[in-house]
């Protein structure tokens, strides 16, 4: 597994923190509606539902695009699942979401990094940044993959231009460079 530098995180974390929102709603904000307003996948119900759902109406697979939905699995800990859109890809194993419900009931995170921890580079396992800890998560998360917006590039042609990291490198420029331009706190 490649580890994040805390420089890096560091990063994050004060770039996610300056980008939370919650609005003053009666309820929480859910994932499923924060993602298809936020996307162009059209789909109802528990984020768990969305990869079956989408079959026949929109493209998946296992690389991510900007505008993508990532789809979590139901577990213990995930009973519904959860859902997150893609808005930047920094490397092929790291990449940006934006998402709610996540680190708190009805929090809305922009921003927030997701890594692939999967053996296999399939974004199959997940840690998502978690706001509490101000770090990855420790637990890694099951998924399905990406939902693709309609009219998103194919992503099998993505598929065959990523090349998965090393265990053992240190992390891309791409993915230093995406924390360059993180807004400074006062």
């Amino acid at each position: 597994m490649k580890f994040v530098p805390a420089l890096a995180l560091a990063a994050v974390a004060l770039f996610t923190q300056s980008a939370v929102t919650q609005g003053a709603v009666a309820r929480p904000l859910q994932c499923a509606p924060y993602a298809r307003e936020h996307s162009a996948i059209d789909i109802h119900g528990n984020a768990a539902t969305w990869w079956g759902q989408a079959e026949g109406t929109y493209a998946r697979g296992k690389t991510p695009l900007a505008g993508s939905v990532l789809v979590f699995k139901a577990t213990g800990a995930m009973p519904v699942g959860h859902v997150a859109v893609v808005s930047k890809i920094v490397d092929d194993r790291h990449v940006v979401l934006n998402h709610a419900n996540w680190s708190r009931p009805g929090m809305v995170e922009k921003s927030a990094m997701a890594e692939d921890v999967s053996a296999k580079g399939d974004w199959s396992s997940v840690r998502v940044w978690y706001a509490p800890t101000q770090s990855l998560g420790l637990r890694a998360s099951p998924t399905f993959g990406f939902i693709y917006a309609p009219g998103s590039d194919d992503a099998a042609t993505t598929t065959a231009a990523t090349t998965t990291l090393a265990a053992d490198t240190a992390p891309s420029d791409s993915f230093q460079a995406a924390f360059a331009d993180l807004p400074k706190q006062g």
